[in-house]
Protein backbone atom coordinates (compact mmCIF):
# COMPACT_ATOMS: atom_id res chain seq x y z
CA UNK A 1 0.00 0.00 0.00
CA UNK A 2 1.58 3.25 -0.94
CA UNK A 3 1.86 6.43 1.19
CA UNK A 4 -0.76 8.03 -0.54
CA UNK A 5 -3.46 5.37 0.19
CA UNK A 6 -2.36 5.36 4.18
CA UNK A 7 -2.45 9.08 4.52
CA UNK A 8 -6.04 9.30 2.51
CA UNK A 9 -6.81 7.00 5.55
CA UNK A 10 -5.82 9.40 8.09
CA UNK A 11 -6.43 12.92 8.91
CA UNK A 12 -4.27 15.98 8.56
CA UNK A 13 -3.31 15.90 12.09
CA UNK A 14 -2.81 12.21 12.39
CA UNK A 15 -0.28 12.34 9.69
CA UNK A 16 1.28 15.78 11.03
CA UNK A 17 1.68 13.33 14.32
CA UNK A 18 3.23 10.19 12.44
CA UNK A 19 5.76 12.43 10.67
CA UNK A 20 6.83 14.01 13.57
CA UNK A 21 7.50 10.95 15.67
CA UNK A 22 9.80 9.93 12.84
CA UNK A 23 11.52 12.92 12.78
CA UNK A 24 12.35 12.41 16.58
CA UNK A 25 13.21 8.23 15.65
CA UNK A 26 15.82 9.77 13.36
CA UNK A 27 17.30 12.09 15.62
CA UNK A 28 17.62 9.48 18.26
CA UNK A 29 19.26 7.57 15.33
CA UNK A 30 21.92 10.04 14.96
CA UNK A 31 22.67 10.74 18.33
CA UNK A 32 23.41 6.93 18.55
CA UNK A 33 25.68 7.09 15.61
CA UNK A 34 27.87 9.49 17.20
CA UNK A 35 28.17 7.68 20.53
CA UNK A 36 28.97 4.82 18.63
CA UNK A 37 31.32 6.89 16.61
CA UNK A 38 35.12 7.26 17.24
CA UNK A 39 34.87 10.40 19.35
CA UNK A 40 31.86 9.06 20.81
CA UNK A 41 31.29 6.74 24.46
CA UNK A 42 33.61 4.54 25.07
CA UNK A 43 30.46 2.83 26.52
CA UNK A 44 28.64 2.73 23.86
CA UNK A 45 31.03 1.77 21.04
CA UNK A 46 31.86 -1.39 23.67
CA UNK A 47 28.16 -2.67 22.96
CA UNK A 48 27.01 -5.71 21.03
CA UNK A 49 23.70 -7.66 20.34
CA UNK A 50 24.56 -10.02 23.47
CA UNK A 51 26.24 -7.29 26.00
CA UNK A 52 22.97 -5.36 25.85
CA UNK A 53 20.49 -8.09 26.21
CA UNK A 54 20.00 -7.87 29.60
CA UNK A 55 19.62 -3.92 29.47
CA UNK A 56 17.20 -4.78 26.84
CA UNK A 57 14.75 -7.10 29.09
CA UNK A 58 15.12 -4.86 32.23
CA UNK A 59 13.66 -1.94 30.18
CA UNK A 60 11.12 -4.24 28.89
CA UNK A 61 9.88 -5.43 32.68
CA UNK A 62 10.54 -1.30 33.91
CA UNK A 63 7.52 -0.20 30.90
CA UNK A 64 5.29 -3.21 32.05
CA UNK A 65 5.87 -1.83 35.97
CA UNK A 66 4.91 1.75 34.90
CA UNK A 67 1.89 -0.12 33.07
CA UNK A 68 0.64 -1.67 36.20
CA UNK A 69 1.67 1.83 38.35
CA UNK A 70 -0.76 3.58 35.58
CA UNK A 71 1.68 5.94 35.74
CA UNK A 72 1.44 8.26 32.13
CA UNK A 73 4.46 9.87 32.84
CA UNK A 74 6.61 7.18 34.24
CA UNK A 75 5.17 5.06 30.85
CA UNK A 76 6.07 8.07 28.68
CA UNK A 77 10.30 7.45 29.57
CA UNK A 78 10.08 4.06 29.88
CA UNK A 79 8.99 3.67 26.58
CA UNK A 80 11.39 6.27 25.39
CA UNK A 81 14.32 3.53 27.24
CA UNK A 82 12.97 1.20 25.16
CA UNK A 83 12.97 2.82 22.29
CA UNK A 84 16.70 3.50 22.58
CA UNK A 85 17.04 -0.14 22.89
CA UNK A 86 15.53 -1.45 20.02
CA UNK A 87 17.20 1.64 17.97
CA UNK A 88 20.49 0.35 19.63
CA UNK A 89 20.22 -2.96 18.35
CA UNK A 90 19.37 -1.63 14.62
CA UNK A 91 22.48 0.42 14.48
CA UNK A 92 24.73 -2.66 15.36
CA UNK A 93 22.70 -4.58 12.64
CA UNK A 94 23.48 -1.32 10.45
CA UNK A 95 27.43 -1.58 11.56
CA UNK A 96 27.84 -5.28 10.74
CA UNK A 97 25.73 -4.67 7.65
CA UNK A 98 23.09 -7.79 8.68
CA UNK A 99 20.22 -5.22 7.99
CA UNK A 100 19.60 -1.98 9.37
CA UNK A 101 16.44 -0.37 11.36
CA UNK A 102 14.79 1.00 8.60
CA UNK A 103 14.56 -3.03 7.11
CA UNK A 104 12.89 -3.90 10.37
CA UNK A 105 10.30 -1.20 10.49
CA UNK A 106 9.46 -1.73 6.69
CA UNK A 107 9.22 -5.53 7.75
CA UNK A 108 6.35 -5.08 10.42
CA UNK A 109 4.95 -2.69 7.94
CA UNK A 110 4.29 -5.50 5.59
CA UNK A 111 3.23 -7.74 8.32
CA UNK A 112 0.71 -5.54 9.70
CA UNK A 113 -0.75 -4.88 5.93
CA UNK A 114 -0.65 -8.55 5.25
CA UNK A 115 -2.21 -9.84 8.48
CA UNK A 116 -4.62 -7.18 8.54
CA UNK A 117 -6.50 -8.00 5.72
CA UNK A 118 -10.06 -6.96 6.89
CA UNK A 119 -8.53 -3.47 7.48
CA UNK A 120 -6.69 -3.12 4.22
CA UNK A 121 -8.11 -6.20 2.25
CA UNK A 122 -11.55 -7.57 1.25
CA UNK A 123 -11.72 -10.12 4.05
CA UNK A 124 -14.20 -9.39 6.92
CA UNK A 125 -13.68 -9.89 10.67
CA UNK A 126 -16.60 -8.57 13.08
CA UNK A 127 -15.24 -9.52 16.62
CA UNK A 128 -11.94 -9.98 18.31
CA UNK A 129 -12.20 -13.59 17.84
CA UNK A 130 -12.41 -13.73 14.27
CA UNK A 131 -9.76 -11.36 14.16
CA UNK A 132 -7.67 -13.84 16.02
CA UNK A 133 -8.47 -16.94 13.64
CA UNK A 134 -7.66 -14.60 10.69
CA UNK A 135 -4.62 -13.58 12.06
CA UNK A 136 -3.66 -17.39 12.86
CA UNK A 137 -5.14 -18.06 9.49
CA UNK A 138 -2.50 -15.87 7.13
CA UNK A 139 0.66 -17.14 9.32
CA UNK A 140 -0.34 -20.15 8.57
CA UNK A 141 -0.18 -19.28 4.77
CA UNK A 142 3.02 -17.40 5.35
CA UNK A 143 4.45 -20.35 7.04
CA UNK A 144 3.24 -22.69 3.99
CA UNK A 145 5.43 -20.38 1.65
CA UNK A 146 8.32 -20.27 3.44
CA UNK A 147 8.29 -24.30 3.71
CA UNK A 148 7.91 -24.14 -0.09
CA UNK A 149 7.55 -27.54 -1.14
CA UNK A 150 8.92 -29.29 2.00
CA UNK A 151 6.53 -30.29 5.13
CA UNK A 152 4.93 -27.11 6.12
CA UNK A 153 6.15 -25.29 9.43
CA UNK A 154 3.97 -25.74 12.81
CA UNK A 155 1.97 -23.17 14.04
CA UNK A 156 3.84 -23.36 16.90
CA UNK A 157 7.20 -22.61 15.55
CA UNK A 158 8.51 -19.27 16.64
CA UNK A 159 7.72 -19.12 20.28
CA UNK A 160 11.07 -17.63 21.93
CA UNK A 161 12.33 -20.49 23.84
CA UNK A 162 13.16 -17.90 26.81
CA UNK A 163 9.25 -16.77 27.39
CA UNK A 164 8.02 -17.16 30.89
CA UNK A 165 6.81 -20.94 31.31
CA UNK A 166 3.00 -19.41 32.20
CA UNK A 167 3.39 -16.70 29.13
CA UNK A 168 4.27 -19.40 26.72
CA UNK A 169 1.61 -22.00 27.89
CA UNK A 170 -0.84 -19.47 26.86
CA UNK A 171 1.11 -18.59 23.54
CA UNK A 172 0.50 -21.91 22.38
CA UNK A 173 -2.98 -22.13 23.70
CA UNK A 174 -3.79 -19.05 21.36
CA UNK A 175 -2.23 -20.05 18.39
CA UNK A 176 -3.85 -23.62 18.68
CA UNK A 177 -6.94 -21.98 19.55
CA UNK A 178 -7.05 -19.68 16.41
CA UNK A 179 -6.74 -22.83 14.35
CA UNK A 180 -10.16 -24.18 15.88
CA UNK A 181 -8.36 -26.62 19.02
CA UNK A 182 -9.79 -25.28 21.97
CA UNK A 183 -13.16 -26.14 24.07
CA UNK A 184 -16.41 -24.47 22.88
CA UNK A 185 -16.43 -22.71 26.28
CA UNK A 186 -14.61 -21.85 29.68
CA UNK A 187 -17.05 -25.19 30.63
CA UNK A 188 -15.19 -26.95 28.99
CA UNK A 189 -11.64 -25.98 30.03
CA UNK A 190 -12.80 -25.90 33.62
CA UNK A 191 -13.85 -29.06 33.64
CA UNK A 192 -10.93 -30.29 31.93
CA UNK A 193 -8.85 -28.06 35.09
CA UNK A 194 -11.21 -30.61 37.27
CA UNK A 195 -9.96 -33.38 35.65
CA UNK A 196 -6.17 -32.21 36.23
CA UNK A 197 -6.50 -31.50 39.64
CA UNK A 198 -7.63 -35.07 40.70
CA UNK A 199 -5.15 -36.57 38.50
CA UNK A 200 -2.53 -34.58 40.56
CA UNK A 201 -3.72 -36.39 43.96
CA UNK A 202 -3.96 -39.68 42.26
CA UNK A 203 -0.17 -38.84 41.75
CA UNK A 204 0.75 -37.34 44.71
CA UNK A 205 -0.60 -40.63 46.56
CA UNK A 206 2.28 -42.48 44.43
CA UNK A 207 4.89 -40.38 46.13
CA UNK A 208 5.85 -40.61 42.63
CA UNK A 209 8.31 -37.48 41.97
CA UNK A 210 8.48 -37.28 38.25
CA UNK A 211 5.07 -38.16 38.38
CA UNK A 212 4.06 -35.76 40.60
CA UNK A 213 5.94 -33.35 38.59
CA UNK A 214 4.15 -33.99 35.08
CA UNK A 215 0.77 -33.83 37.20
CA UNK A 216 1.39 -30.56 38.60
CA UNK A 217 2.31 -29.58 34.70
CA UNK A 218 -0.57 -30.66 33.74
CA UNK A 219 -2.48 -28.53 35.92
CA UNK A 220 -0.78 -24.86 35.52
CA UNK A 221 -1.48 -25.95 31.85
CA UNK A 222 -5.19 -26.06 32.10
CA UNK A 223 -5.10 -23.39 34.88
CA UNK A 224 -3.91 -21.41 31.90
CA UNK A 225 -6.35 -22.28 29.83
CA UNK A 226 -9.39 -20.77 31.86
CA UNK A 227 -7.53 -17.47 32.53
CA UNK A 228 -7.29 -17.37 28.87
CA UNK A 229 -11.26 -18.28 28.61
CA UNK A 230 -11.83 -15.38 31.44
CA UNK A 231 -9.52 -13.30 29.49
CA UNK A 232 -6.82 -13.08 32.40
CA UNK A 233 -3.13 -12.44 31.76
CA UNK A 234 -2.03 -15.60 34.13
CA UNK A 235 1.38 -13.70 33.76
CA UNK A 236 0.55 -10.45 35.26
CA UNK A 237 -2.21 -12.17 37.73
CA UNK A 238 0.83 -14.39 39.20
CA UNK A 239 2.83 -11.47 39.41
CA UNK A 240 -0.11 -8.89 41.30
CA UNK A 241 -0.77 -11.84 43.72
CA UNK A 242 3.12 -11.98 44.38
CA UNK A 243 3.29 -8.71 44.76
CA UNK A 244 -0.09 -8.60 47.13
CA UNK A 245 1.88 -11.47 49.03
CA UNK A 246 5.25 -9.71 49.81
CA UNK A 247 3.22 -6.52 51.01
CA UNK A 248 0.92 -8.88 53.09
CA UNK A 249 4.38 -10.52 54.50
CA UNK A 250 5.74 -7.56 55.47
CA UNK A 251 3.22 -6.16 57.47
CA UNK A 252 2.86 -9.21 59.67
CA UNK A 253 6.99 -8.83 60.41
CA UNK A 254 6.43 -5.42 61.03
CA UNK A 255 3.14 -6.53 63.50
CA UNK A 256 5.36 -9.15 64.81
CA UNK A 257 8.10 -6.74 65.69
CA UNK A 258 5.89 -4.60 67.27
CA UNK A 259 4.27 -7.40 69.48
CA UNK A 260 8.13 -8.35 70.64
CA UNK A 261 8.09 -11.22 68.67
CA UNK A 262 10.62 -12.61 66.09
CA UNK A 263 10.83 -14.29 62.91
CA UNK A 264 11.67 -17.75 63.07
CA UNK A 265 10.79 -18.54 66.95
CA UNK A 266 7.14 -17.29 66.11
CA UNK A 267 4.81 -20.50 65.57
CA UNK A 268 2.35 -20.81 62.29
CA UNK A 269 -0.74 -19.79 64.70
CA UNK A 270 0.79 -16.99 65.56
CA UNK A 271 2.02 -15.72 62.31
CA UNK A 272 -1.59 -16.87 60.62
CA UNK A 273 -3.58 -14.75 63.21
CA UNK A 274 -1.43 -11.86 61.92
CA UNK A 275 -1.73 -13.07 58.34
CA UNK A 276 -5.68 -12.49 59.08
CA UNK A 277 -5.30 -9.40 60.86
CA UNK A 278 -3.57 -7.62 57.61
CA UNK A 279 -6.27 -9.08 55.29
CA UNK A 280 -8.91 -7.67 57.45
CA UNK A 281 -7.39 -4.37 57.93
CA UNK A 282 -7.38 -4.15 53.83
CA UNK A 283 -10.82 -5.45 53.23
CA UNK A 284 -11.75 -2.64 56.12
CA UNK A 285 -9.70 0.14 54.57
CA UNK A 286 -11.02 -0.64 50.45
CA UNK A 287 -14.42 -0.87 52.36
CA UNK A 288 -14.00 2.85 53.68
CA UNK A 289 -12.66 3.96 50.31
CA UNK A 290 -14.98 2.00 48.33
CA UNK A 291 -12.49 0.29 46.58
CA UNK A 292 -11.94 -3.25 45.70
Amino acid sequence: MTEDRLDARLDARQVEDAERDGRALARLLKILKILRGPEGCPWDREQTHESLRPYLLEECHEVLEAIDRGSMADLREELGDLALHVAFQGELGEESGAFRLSDSLAQISAKLLRRHPHVFGGEQAASATEVERLWERVKTEERREKGGAGVPESILAGLPASLPALLKAQRIQEKVAGVGFEWADVAGAAAKLEEEIAEFRQALATGDGRRMEEEFGDFLFSVVNVARYLKVQPEDALRRTNEKFVRRFRQVEDRLRRAGGELGRADLAQLDSLWEEVKAEERRVAGATGST
